[in-house]
């Protein structure tokens, strides 16, 4: 029975392709990141087809994401997916936050990023010897155009 009124659980792995290392998400996708979705039917609404099949398997990962160890978005192998804080999967993850996470030096000039040479500040880590050369060719830049 696959049909409308077969168990979730049953219409759920109908969608899923097992062949490969990583267990593929056939159905639905959602536009705005690609992360599959599955309607659980019953007025339960809607759950993402890697946390529902993780809660399936393994267990309900509560407030915990669950981060992709494989990169692909589309797959649901429990393990695959790891269950971390917001910040860790961030800062794993190929977003901005995640790919200045692991610089490891400036790079403009090449120093290695230590708290003697870096400044923090709210949007970014900043090179002190870069930003003061900016900040003096800036000094220069102004005082020649005002001097005009």
């Amino acid at each position: 029975m696959t049909g409308q009124h077969a168990p979730p659980e049953e219409r759920f792995w109908a969608k899923v392709d097992a062949a490969g290392v990583c267990w593929e998400w056939t159905g639905a996708r959602m536009k705005k990141n690609g992360y599959g979705v599955f309607n659980v039917g019953s007025g339960r609404g809607t759950a993402l087809a890697h946390r529902f099949a993780f809660a399936t398997l393994v267990g309900d990962p509560g407030a915990s994401q669950l981060d992709h160890l494989c990169r692909n978005r589309v797959c649901v192998n429990p393990d695959h997916l790891e269950p971390v804080d917001q910040r860790t999967n961030l800062l794993r993850g190929a977003g901005v936050s995640g790919r200045n996470s692991r610089k490891r030096a400036c790079p403009t000039c090449g120093s290695p990023y230590s708290p003697q040479i870096v400044r923090g500040a709210a949007v970014g880590r900043y090179c002190r010897p870069c930003q003061a050369a900016w900040q003096l060719a800036r000094y220069y830049r102004l005082k020649g155009a005002a001097s005009v």
